[in-house]
């Protein structure tokens, strides 16, 4: 009995979206366009301030790193800053402890600063400074990271984020404001089979979609994939969880749409902000970092990035799956005790 409600709650939620055209193709194809868009327009990156890595200790030799549009960003070796640098999340790679220098080709912003540094090295050498250095340059190994690589991860996780809470979170305000929880409650229906099959309809809506976007969008862009996609998709999948639970807590008593859809903004404007799905908060403020890691949107767009990136596996990622998983429990364990039918 409990089996055939869950399946008839299944099909009637899914048949639900599919029917409604226009928001049926905006979760297909807004992020599709938004994917190619960013890849367009940001290819080579137009932030004005730049961030250089600085491996040991500076020197007054390199004028460029006094600049007000430069900022540097300290590391303890080469090899986290070569990482930083194929992620395009530094623009550029001072080492000073080899004398040498790394760029990413794939960055406009990356060779504007080589040609500074050189030109500044060699104004310097030309004026007979004391203690001027030569710089040796270091090609960045294997295929670089391009912008889009980096991107697409979080492009991904933010169409999972609004598709998730707002097609869980916002329709259970709406079924309750129109009155069908108070109809089903005078039937058969257990609570938990209800709640179940609407997040189990919007698991596999959403995890369909990721998919659709990736593979439409790769290809075009043919996205950077060092990992396997067996890991990705356990990750996309426990992402989703995670974040349908998070709508669940939030639908659980709401009866109102404008509240529900005003504090689903609240909840999705920040991670959206703080969870690196645009830029790098790569020397960004350590409270901000702090707050980020609260977010689950910031796990999995650093686990994706790892997997697709870095080619890491599930034990490298299992700090962040733990994180999701976690998060998922206490926010279903939250939902089930906060829901109510009216």
């Amino acid at each position: 009995m409990l089996i055939r409600q869950f399946i008839a709650l299944f099909k009637a939620r899914t048949m639900e979206f599919v029917r409604d055209r226009g928001t049926f193709f905006w979760n297909l194809l807004f992020p599709v366009f938004l994917v190619l868009g960013m890849a367009f327009a940001f290819s080579g990156g137009d932030e004005k301030l730049y961030k250089v890595g600085v491996v040991g200790t500076p020197d007054a030799s390199v004028a460029m790193l006094g600049l007000e549009q430069v900022q540097s960003i300290a590391y303890a070796d080469a090899g986290e800053a070569r990482q930083k640098l194929e992620r395009h999340q530094v623009d550029f790679v001072i080492d000073f402890d080899a004398s040498s220098f790394m760029i990413n080709e794939e960055s406009n912003k990356g060779r504007f600063l080589r040609t500074l540094f050189i030109a500044q090295q060699g104004a310097t050498a030309r004026a007979g400074g004391t203690g001027s250095r030569v710089f040796t340059e270091l090609a960045v190994s294997g295929r670089a990271t391009r912008y889009v690589d980096w991107l697409v991860p979080g492009v991904i996780g933010m169409n999972m984020m609004f598709s998730s809470l707002f097609g869980v979170g916002y329709v259970l305000v709406r079924y309750r404001k129109n009155g069908v929880l108070k109809r089903l409650k005078a039937t058969p229906v257990h609570a938990l089979n209800f709640v179940g099959a609407q997040a189990a309809s919007r698991l596999v809506i959403v995890l369909l979609t990721s998919v659709f976007v990736y593979s439409g969008t790769n290809m075009f862009l043919h996205f950077m994939m060092r990992g396997h996609y067996l890991d990705l998709l356990i990750l996309t999948t426990l992402g989703i969880l995670c974040m349908i639970s998070l709508g669940l807590v939030f639908a659980s008593r709401m009866r109102s749409e404008e509240l529900a859809g005003g504090i689903l903004n609240l909840i999705t404007f920040p991670m959206l902000a703080l969870s690196g799905v645009f830029f790098s908060l790569e020397g960004s403020p350590a409270i901000l970092k702090t707050v980020s890691r609260a977010f689950p949107l910031t796990h999995f767009t650093e686990a994706a990035r790892k997997i697709m990136i870095d080619g890491a596996g599930l034990a490298q990622i299992m700090p962040n799956l733990a994180v999701l998983a976690g998060l998922t429990v206490v926010f279903l364990v939250l939902s089930s005790i906060l829901f109510k039918w009216e």
